[in-house]
């Protein structure tokens, strides 16, 4: 079955590129809008402490340059 990604209304307020989510049996996938072939798995019990650390300013990124 695909994934039912889902992504905030406020992102087409930035051009739409955004992080998507989608409901996983083995937890919840992440995928950013603009690079959809890349795909993380995570914990659903996670997700709320990554979210966290990520609007605390807490979280590492790449810049936007960098190739994964």
């Amino acid at each position: 079955m695909e994934p039912q990604w889902r992504k905030s209304s406020f992102s087409e307020q930035s051009g739409g590129d955004c992080i998507e989510l989608a409901a996983h049996e083995d937890g919840v996938l992440l995928r950013e809008s603009d690079d959809s072939g890349v795909i993380a798995l995570i914990p659903a019990a996670r997700l709320g402490a990554l979210l966290s650390r990520i609007k605390s300013g807490h979280m590492p990124f790449c810049p936007s340059d960098t190739k994964r």
